[in-house]
């Protein structure tokens, strides 16, 4: 996975992640670049430092240590020799390049009127991997299809960062848009018309405006787009039938989910928080579950080769159920 971004790395930075045994440097999801300090990998069983020789450490005091330069070289790279031109991307505090592969960076806020017009003298990055898996959604797609209407439910998606949410919503709007319902009883359903709101270019990984991942024969994309403007933008221009939108928490996304939910189109969505409680616990997403914008809640984690979820009724005004009651679905995953 590393060879997705190699080409953005300064080459002394490359040879250092080259001498990391290959069968480690294939699923590396997250490189972290600290100046003057201990450079760090992610993978899916954890976190380790490298030492300059690439191997793998527990504590960081022998790891390597990118220097100032290396930083300034990486950041060159990353925005294509134009801070100026990627000024709103650093404003935000990331960067999306082709590929769907967000860079996150840190460093002095720039404030004007106090509101954070850049970052300056950056000096860490955190490259996070997307990677696309066919299929990651087949077990979880059966247990929110709504039978009597043909269709799937609408539904928030939550679960802590790098538990497979946006993998899996990749895959939800490729089955849908195909037709891929992977349930007996929904045998013959026609595929769904589906928008996605792409606002950080992760979930198509648009080039141009065109997908490079594979979302489905059916599906439109609003790629770089703010969530709520794009959907409204959407709604108005491509008359979707389910729409798809990731990483919601600002009270203008609940109007818009709200907006587009009585207009007929089911919104799936997804959210930070390890529960249905937790979320409860979100002032924007508990006004979404208690004004019934969704029927399900899907809670995440990641498993051992796809990711595992469990589906629970969402009781408009209520809780949601605890572990114990019964998933909307029958032979639904649970997890604890």
């Amino acid at each position: 996975m590393l060879d997705r971004v190699t080409h953005l790395l300064p080459l002394e930075l490359i040879a250092v992640l080259e001498r990391i045994p290959i069968h480690v440097r294939t699923v590396i999801e997250e490189l972290r670049i600290r100046e003057g300090r201990p450079l760090e990998i992610g993978t899916g069983e954890g976190f380790w430092f490298v030492g300059e020789d690439g191997q793998l450490l527990a504590k960081p005091e022998m790891a390597y240590k990118p220097s100032p330069e290396l930083c300034r070289k990486l950041l060159e790279r990353v925005t294509n020799h134009s801070l100026y031109a990627m000024e709103e991307e650093l404003r935000r505090g990331y960067i999306t390049v082709a590929g769907g592969h967000r860079i996150g960076i840190a460093g002095r806020t720039i404030l004007e009127g106090g509101a954070v017009r850049g970052i300056r003298d950056v000096s860490a990055f955190n490259f996070r991997i997307a990677r696309e898996v066919i299929g990651a959604a087949a077990s979880l797609l059966p247990k929110m299809l709504d039978i009597n209407r043909r269709t799937v439910h609408p539904a928030l998606i939550i679960a802590p960062p790098q538990q497979g949410k946006t993998t899996v919503v990749r895959d939800l709007a490729r089955a849908i848009s195909s037709g891929g319902w992977g349930h007996p009883l929904a045998s013959g359903w026609p595929a769904r018309k589906v928008g996605i709101i792409d606002e950080r270019s992760e979930i198509a990984a648009c080039v141009r405006g065109v997908p490079t991942f594979n979302v489905g024969p059916r599906t439109d994309v609003m790629d770089a787009c703010p969530k709520a403007e794009g959907m409204m933008m959407m709604l108005r221009s491509m008359s979707p039938e389910v729409m798809i939108v990731d990483e919601i928490g600002r009270e203008e996304d609940a109007d818009a989910i709200l907006d587009a939910s009585h207009a007929g189109v089911i919104v799936i969505a997804t959210a930070h928080a390890k529960d249905m409680e937790e979320a409860r616990g979100r002032p924007v997403l508990r006004r979404l579950l208690e004004q019934g914008a969704f029927a399900i809640g899907v809670e995440l984690r990641r498993g051992v080769n796809a990711p595992v979820s469990r589906v629970v009724p969402v009781r408009a005004g209520g809780r949601a159920p605890a572990a114990r009651e019964p998933t909307l679905t029958p032979g639904g995953d649970a997890f604890g």
